[in-house]
């Protein structure tokens, strides 16, 4: 079986993540067939809460090529799956700090359920995204310098 990593490249250049969760996505029958397809993106997606209860926004999976009439609809809202004091967590720190809850990846866990790794994240200043982008060049340089 193939391994599914499906990340959001973005979030990792947008946001600094201060504490991440692994939770469950509450999925119709063809949509664990898309993703295990590897037919998934999370471009823009991120995690809001509704009467106590985790969504998550902006997944985009594809609809599955041998669905039939009972094929989902690929931007609907997902519930998320997580326990009672990791809501709560969250809910206070997103209410509070104006922080937000980003989808970084979904990756498929060993007993074959579909996870979703999300991070509690600020955004990023211009000049951070900057300052990371030295580190990563010097970084970069001198691992080429190593090698030869």
């Amino acid at each position: 079986m193939a391994e599914i990593n499906i990340r959001n490249k973005k979030a990792w250049h947008d946001y600094e993540f201060l504490e991440r969760y692994t939770a469950g996505m509450q999925l119709t029958g063809t949509e664990i067939k898309s993703i295990r397809a590897g037919k998934a993106s999370l471009v823009d997606a991120y995690c809001y809460f509704s009467e106590n209860e985790l969504w998550v926004k902006g997944i985009h999976i594809s609809e599955y090529d041998f669905g039939n009439l009972n094929n989902h609809d690929p931007k609907r809202d997902r519930k998320l799956l997580l326990n009672r004091k990791e809501l709560k967590k969250l809910g206070k720190n997103v209410n509070e700090k104006g922080l937000t809850i980003i989808a970084l990846r979904i990756f498929l866990a060993e007993n074959g359920y579909a996870k979703l790794e999300i991070a509690l994240a600020r955004g990023k200043k211009e000049y951070d995204k900057r300052e990371d982008l030295k580190k990563k060049d010097s970084k970069r340089e001198l691992d080429r310098m190593m090698k030869r």
